[in-house]
């Protein structure tokens, strides 16, 4: 009787693909659980949890992606800044300052939390227009955010 091998993936041999995401209307939270699932490369057959298998992403639009409900005034990001208390701003003003954070924050907080994370972050993209400096990858539109 013979017992079938377990696949796993070595880190020379992963072909890395780039998409591109145009995250105009699309909702933030479907969006970012779906880009964090390409970057960790969990939507390929070869997926193995220890070495990053995962595609480049590269986001323009940023700035036009959707909250629903009121989550643009009461939903906060906090953070320390080693005085005390803490700093706070709401999601409209963070929108207003630098629109890539609030969907990079988004997709981290999706990913492992371990050292290859970082590895995964590096490779996902972020614009807040239409214009990117990766046409050289030829990245390939794909639709994410949609509600199925």
């Amino acid at each position: 009787m013979a017992t079938a091998k377990t696949y796993m993936a070595k880190p020379g041999e992963v072909e890395q693909k780039w998409w591109l995401v145009d995250a105009d209307g699309k909702i933030l939270g479907r969006m970012a659980s779906e880009i964090a699932v390409i970057l960790m490369g969990k939507h390929k057959p070869t997926y193995t949890p220890h070495i990053d298998t995962g595609d480049f992403v590269v986001v323009i639009n940023c700035e036009k992606v959707v909250m629903t409900g009121n989550k643009w005034d009461q939903k906060q990001y906090t953070w320390y800044t080693g005085y005390p208390g803490q700093r706070s701003e709401s999601a409209g003003r963070r929108l207003a300052r630098k629109p890539e954070s609030i969907l990079y924050d988004a997709v981290r907080r999706m990913l492992p939390k371990n050292k290859l994370a970082t590895k995964m972050l590096a490779k996902l993209k972020i614009f807040a227009g239409t214009e990117h400096p990766h046409q050289a990858q030829q990245p390939e539109l794909k639709e994410l955010g949609v509600k199925k």
